[in-house]
């Protein structure tokens, strides 16, 4: 078995390439595989940015992190994708993690100590990372970029089913007003700003059934539904409330593509071509 000593730690064959599934050490109840490029040293001196996929409602992360390992080689980047796994709120908790904290579990500090693990055994000096996530994933992404900001290098919002408008007259999760008594920590618009942010969907993703929020809901809210009634109205909605505050974004629709994002990969990691190219030449935001 090789055994070599890594970034910090000591390495085994099984953190290399497709890696094994690690528990989380802030939440042994979460977990994560990766994926490290072939030419990975642990001797050698190249530095590798840090992608992370966050899984939609079905927990695909094996599936993403495999989608995305041909990108990693071509471009020199780590792949990062976690797991919340069901019921680790209460029995039948499928969705908690996209609201980033429910019930004492606070799902983006537990992915930030996730990166932090990464980042002591391997190559990986910079805090911010790439982050994509489709459907429940997209969820957790635009909601990661409104509370942490300054960890982001770019940001890919996928279709997510109820979105967070940026809107001081509404209360969490619908709006932002009272975004700091929540989270402990104020929105910074203009460290948004800063991160180059995607939007994408598929043109035909205009089913209802799963995102239409009913009274009788445990995400029921005022104005639940307020961002419109599919997945494409609601990505609009998103769209036009990051530009009310001067949030630049990316709109991509996916010809002929349903609720479905295996269409829609080749253009998120395009995107983030465009943001690895950019910041390599010193740029903040791709042109």
């Amino acid at each position: 078995m090789r055994n070599v000593q890594g970034h910090g730690k000591s390495l085994s064959y099984y953190d290399f390439g497709h890696t094994t599934v690690y528990a989380a050490r802030r939440d042994p109840r979460c977990s994560y595989c990766a994926y490290i490029p072939a030419d990975y040293d642990e001797d050698g001196d190249k530095d590798y940015p840090l992608v992370v996929l966050i899984h939609g409602t079905a927990r695909g992360m094996t599936r993403y992190r495999d989608s995305f390992a041909a990108f990693a080689e071509a471009h020199g980047v780590i792949v990062l994708a976690p797991l919340f796994p069901v019921n680790l709120c209460f029995p039948g908790d499928l969705s908690s993690y996209k609201f980033l904290r429910h019930g004492g579990v606070d799902y983006d500090l537990i992915l930030l100590d996730m990166i932090e693990e990464m980042r002591e055994k391997y190559s990986i000096p910079d805090r911010r990372v790439m982050m994509y996530g489709f459907s429940g994933g997209g969820h957790f992404t635009h909601r990661f970029l409104y509370l942490h900001p300054e960890r982001l290098l770019a940001a890919s919002v996928g279709a997510p089913g109820m979105v967070t408008l940026l809107d001081q007259s509404r209360d969490f999760w619908v709006g932002v007003r009272d975004f700091q008594d929540r989270f402990g920590k104020a929105l910074d618009l203009d460290a948004i700003r800063q991160v180059p942010v995607q939007l994408i969907v598929g043109a035909e993703d205009r089913e209802t059934w799963e995102i239409t929020i009913q009274p009788d809901d445990p995400l029921w809210m005022p104005d639940a539904n307020i961002a419109g009634i599919d997945r494409n109205d609601r990505l609009l909605s998103l769209k036009a409330s990051l530009a009310s505050h001067g949030i630049a974004v990316r709109h991509d629709i996916i010809p002929g593509t349903a609720h479905n994002d295996t269409p829609m990969l080749g253009t998120v990691q395009e995107f983030f071509t465009t943001v690895l190219d950019a910041n390599r030449r010193g740029l903040r935001r791709p042109t």
